[in-house]
Parts: C-alpha cells; sequence; structure tokens
C-alpha cells in the first residue's frame, strides 16, 4: 500500500445533487430499513438518476461518434498524476472564464511541461458553491429554457485543441458542471477531447486541497455498458512530505 494522505475528490449523490438542468436527478427510495420478522436489522434502497450529475464522467461517446463508452476506457487513463491548474482567482470574479492556453503555460514555467498520462484538473474554485445551484450554474430553473441562463467557468477550445496537439494527457476534469463554459452552445471542447478519446471528469470537489503537481488520482466510474458517462468516485493520494 502506498504512503500518503488521501482526499475524495468526490461529492456525494442525494437529493441536493446538482444536475444539468434537462437531467433526471439523484433519488434513493427506501426498500426496507429497520428489523426483519427473524429480528436481524436490514436496510436496503432503490436509486435512479441520470448518466450525467453529480461528481461523474463523460466518457469520449457522449460527444464523439464511434468513441469509447464508458466500460470501454482503459483503467490506465483513470488513474495518473495530478496537473493541478488553479485558476481561481480569475473564474471566481468571472461566471464566464475560459481556461486558456496561457494558463497551462504560465502553470508549466513555474512547474515543467506537463508530463504524458497526466489528469489535469482544472481549479475554478466553484466547489465552494456546491450544491447552491444558483452560485453554481447561474439557474436554479429546470428544463431546456433553462440551459441559455447557465453561467459557469469552463475550458477554452483554443486550449483544449492546444493539449491535444502538444501533451498526451489521460484525463481531464474541473469543478464546474460541464468542460465547456456554461454558455457554450457548441461544445467544441467536449468534442476535441472525445476526439481523442480523452475523457472527462465533472463536478470534481476539493481542488483547493491539492498541490499543484505530485498527487495521484484515481478516477474508477460506474462501469456501464454503452454508457455515455456515469458517477464517478475519484480520490487523489498526496504524497507525504
Amino acid at each position: 500500500m502506498p504512503e500518503g494522505k488521501w482526499i475524495d475528490l468526490t461529492h456525494d449523490f442525494s437529493s441536493e445533487t446538482i444536475y444539468w438542468p434537462t437531467a433526471d436527478g439523484f433519488k434513493l427510495e427506501t426498500v426496507f430499513e429497520g428489523f426483519t420478522d427473524k429480528g436481524y436489522f436490514y436496510d436496503a434502497n432503490n436509486y435512479s438518476a441520470a448518466e450525467h450529475g453529480g461528481t461523474h464522467i463523460d466518457s469520449p461517446i457522449h460527444f464523439a461518434q464511434g468513441k469509447q463508452t464508458v466500460d470501454e476506457i482503459p483503467l490506465e487513463r483513470l488513474i495518473g498524476p495530478a496537473v493541478v491548474i488553479d485558476v481561481s482567482q480569475k473564474a471566481l470574479s468571472d461566471p464566464d472564464y475560459q481556461v486558456g492556453v496561457k494558463d497551462f503555460t504560465d502553470w508549466e514555467s513555474k512547474n515543467g511541461q506537463i508530463a504524458n498520462g497526466s489528469i489535469i484538473l482544472l481549479n475554478t474554485g466553484y466547489a465552494r458553491y456546491w450544491p447552491d445551484r444558483v452560485k453554481y450554474m447561474g439557474t436554479d430553473k429546470r428544463g431546456a429554457e433553462a440551459v441559455k441562463e447557465l453561467h459557469f467557468p469552463g475550458l477554452d477550445p483554443k486550449a483544449a485543441k492546444w493539449l491535444v496537439e502538444n501533451r498526451q494527457i489521460n484525463a481531464i476534469g474541473l469543478d464546474t458542471p460541464s468542460i465547456d463554459y456554461g454558455q457554450s452552445q457548441l461544445f467544441e471542447s467536449h468534442r476535441i477531447l472525445f476526439k481523442e478519446n480523452i475523457p472527462a471528469f465533472e463536478n470534481v470537489a476539493n481542488l483547493d486541497k491539492l498541490p499543484p503537481k505530485g498527487a495521484l488520482v484515481i478516477a474508477l466510474p460506474m462501469k456501464i455498458k454503452g454508457g455515455s458517462g456515469g458517477p464517478l468516485r475519484i480520490v487523489a493520494m498526496l504524497p507525504e512530505g
């Protein structure tokens, strides 16, 4: 067992969990809770939810025809050294902020080139607003009409293009509802990344507890056959010292 401190990067799932305005939210239904007629305690529930909500993975097929479904993503892509890009100062003052190429090159000027096989995590600071839908998403409205009112930071498509052309990353994640910013209509960053079978992690928690580099990330989703995404348990191990 490797030595170090474990950090949970996952929001729990409950009736408060944030989902896309058009998606079904998380529901937990009690099947039985209490003592049976034979005298022992028993607890069981049913749950239901959309694939995309809470801390979850977007598999490449979500926006790229013929690419990997969630059960097809190699484990090697879901485990790797963390590269944490902190843009919280910019993003918290601009809900439509898009993480750009300069944010990556500035990180590299201080920490060295992003290593092959890294998992990039974008810390916008938005996890502090969870589970307040208005602060986190820009609206608490539901349905298709709510989508145009979404405001939260994301990844600039130019930066997504730069990453796939210049760096070999395993995956990318962030602490907002989407890898594309809230006002996106074309979801270009999704499409650029997923065309290269690079999955995305959304609604990640506790990125402010990670150093710029040195942590190990393990991100294991529910293995839904043919799934375009699913609930994700993502954790990081900090090195000792």
